[in-house]
């Protein structure tokens, strides 16, 4: 069996370590017996085909970099919205998740168009949210807490149904106790740290429904995920009181 896990953007969209995400879902594929094929997707990129990719991983960057990948990303709107509808597995983080919504108005007013594949914005409020997140997931994932790092200006407001619901931390915009959103094998996020080595319940999430799209498979070969485990498990600790 082969994934094709498409980095967008790796280049502009980079932040807090994020191609972390992308390395794990590398290794716990190999570590099954999977082929994981990265294609590194970035700016005037005609070369690869969207439609060949099995999962989609879009990262944080500044609102200069929104801008910028807005202006190319938007010649692919229409394929990847068709992607998305067709239960493509993505994982959008922080300026990725924004990316994806109707438009991000920044600390000047000024309004960066999104791309409008969902119905959600974002606005800069004063003071930034910035801290470790513990949220309860939506997904029916064992275990039911999911973690990771919040640093963020914007606030998203959105009635998609969450990631999870905020335990510790601020999510989507520090009032909804919402963080995140869920959409057929989409999810946006804020959580950084990188989110899915400390979470290996959600990266296997991630491969099973990209294999299933694909494949004819009903679940993953285990892995030992003590070390995983017990970095999900400090964060609780230290941060869920």
């Amino acid at each position: 069996m082969e994934l094709n896990i498409y980095h967008m953007y790796p280049d502009i969209l980079n932040l807090y370590g994020d191609i972390g995400n992308v390395i794990c879902l590398k290794r716990r594929c190999e570590w099954r017996g999977i082929t994981p094929h990265i294609i590194n997707f970035s700016l005037n990129d005609e070369k690869h085909d969207l439609s060949e990719g099995d999962i989609f991983f879009i990262g944080g960057g500044s609102d200069r970099g929104q801008s910028i990948v807005y202006s190319d990303f938007l010649k692919y709107k229409d394929s990847f919205k068709d992607i998305i509808e067709d239960y493509g597995v993505v994982l959008a983080i922080c300026g990725g998740y924004q990316l994806l919504g109707e438009k991000y108005i920044d600390n000047e007013g000024k309004e960066v168009s999104g791309l409008d594949i969902f119905n959600y914005s974002t606005v800069s409020e004063e003071g930034r949210l910035i801290g470790n997140v513990i949220i309860e997931n939506q997904l029916g994932l064992t275990p039911k807490t999911i973690v990771g790092f919040e640093n963020h200006g914007g606030r998203t407001y959105s009635d998609y149904n969450p990631l999870g619901l905020v335990k510790s931390g601020y999510g989507n915009n520090g009032k909804d106790k919402k963080e995140g959103i869920v959409y057929k094998n989409c999810i946006g996020t804020y959580l950084h740290g990188p989110i899915l080595p400390k979470n290996p319940h959600l990266a296997d999430y991630l491969i099973l429904k990209a294999l299933q799209r694909k494949y004819e498979v009903e679940r993953l070969q285990s892995l030992n995920d003590d070390f995983e485990n017990l970095a999900h498990k400090k964060v609780i600790k230290l941060y869920c009181k």
